[in-house]
Parts: structure tokens; sequence; C-alpha cells
């Protein structure tokens, strides 16, 4: 029912590779988190994190396994916050992307900026939105998305996972339909290759083949970052015919 690629890459910079990925399609969770701090500390926020949703069960209902995910990451969060005073008290966190599928529906849950985007009917949608300094900027009309591209700090990221006592998540949901094709991936990614290339290149290969491209490509153009992308292909064997387009948010309630 899905089929799941996946891959990351230190990049050509970096001397450590700070993001982790989760791929548990019997869980139906998947996943990327992309970890900051000091004294090498991101790549143990970004591990917490994809270790606490590894231990997610299967669920019995969407509800449970969004109350499932949340309850994870709740732990993940207090743990990271003890690695910070572990380190004498300094910044660490983790961003982070995750995909949730159940029973034909999906959740997208995210906090930081590494991104959910969905290729539906050859159009490709950011589900997720930014959570940095400079796309508060643009949603309150400060500055335009071209001025964005651009902007000095436009990496500053307002929230993650182990920045504050709770962790602060957003969420968006809807219907899977035949076809879909999710994109997750880090910030890594995203500040080398443009939507309509990822889309491009996720349309035209099986889902492993589309992620070692876009690495590739990443690495590339220089690659002064950390990228890591996972790539989930849906395609039901018999499709629902109550499969519709548009939010069923009651169903993860």
């Amino acid at each position: 029912m899905f089929d799941t690629g996946a891959a990351t890459h230190v990049g050509k910079v970096r001397k450590r590779n700070e993001d982790c990925y989760l791929v548990r399609p019997e869980s139906g969770i998947w996943a990327v988190a992309d970890g900051m701090g000091g004294h090498d500390a991101g790549h143990l926020a970004s591990r917490a994190v994809v270790d606490a949703l590894r231990l997610i069960e299967p669920a019995n209902s969407a509800a449970d396994l969004l109350r499932r995910c949340e309850d994870s990451l709740l732990r993940a969060n207090m743990r990271v916050r003890e690695i910070a005073r572990q380190r004498g008290g300094g910044i660490v966190g983790t961003t982070l992307a995750a995909l949730l599928a159940y029973d034909g529906d999906y959740a997208c849950v995210w906090s930081g900026d590494s991104r959910i985007y969905l290729v539906r009917s050859g159009q490709i949608v950011q589900l997720s939105r930014d959570h940095t300094e400079v796309q508060e900027l643009v949603a309150a009309g400060v500055i335009s998305p071209q001025e964005a591209r651009t902007w000095a700090g436009r990496n500053v990221i307002t929230r993650a996972i182990g920045a504050f006592d709770s962790p602060e998540l957003e969420m968006e949901d809807g219907t899977l339909a035949p076809g879909d094709v999710f994109v997750i991936c880090s910030d890594g990614l995203t500040n080398y290759v443009a939507d309509d290339e990822i889309r491009d290149c996720v349309a035209t290969s099986p889902p492993q083949r589309a992620c070692e491209t876009l690495i590739s490509l990443t690495l590339d153009r220089g690659a002064a970052d950390n990228v890591t992308v996972v790539v989930v292909r849906y395609q039901p064997e018999i499709p629902s015919a109550a499969q519709v387009d548009g939010g069923r948010r009651d169903l993860w309630e």
C-alpha cells in the first residue's frame, strides 16, 4: 500500500550528520528530524525524537495514532531538555516533520522548518508551514516570498522539539488518494532544490531512486548542510469509492 524511499547525507561541509529519519509503514509513521545545538548535541536531539517515535505500535484508530505520536513527542521533548541541562544549559533542539497514515487518511505533524510536501495530479503543495522568523515576516506582509529566499537569517526557526517545556506542534490532515506522493525533508534539501524539481523527480522515479537523485542534486549544488529526504507513495490495492479530497480532522480527534 505504501512504497517508501529514504536517504540522508552529511553534505560537503559538516563533519557530523545531525539529521535522522524514521520509516515505519507498519505503524503508519514516517519522519525527518534535523538536530541543532552546540557541542555536537544536535544529533542527540534528533535521535531522541526518532527513537521515541520508533516505539509506537500500530494504533486502533486515527485518533489513537495521533495521541501516541503526541505522547512520544512529549517524552522526547523532556529527553532533549535533559540533554541540554547535562551539557550546561545551552540551546539543544530538533525540528520534526512527521507523516501519519491510518485507514485512508493522513495527518502531518511538524515543528520547525523541516517540510512535508504532497504531490498529487501533477501538482506539488507544501502541507507544512515553516516555523521561521522569515516566514512570519512573509505571513505579516512585511516581505514577499521572493525576498524571503535571500533574506538574512532566513533559517532562524521559532519552534523546535526541546526548545520549550512542551513541544509546540502544528498539524494538517486530509484524505489519501491513489498515487499520492509525500516528500518529507530537512531544509538541507529545500535550500538547494526547488519545489518543481522535487515534483518532477518524485513523479517520474520510484521513491528510493527519487531520494537518491534529490540527494545527488543537492550535493552537486554545494550541500553546505546535512540533507535528508523520505518519499512515500500511496497506492492502495483497491481504491475506496469513499475517498474524496479535503480534510477530515474529526478522525484525528
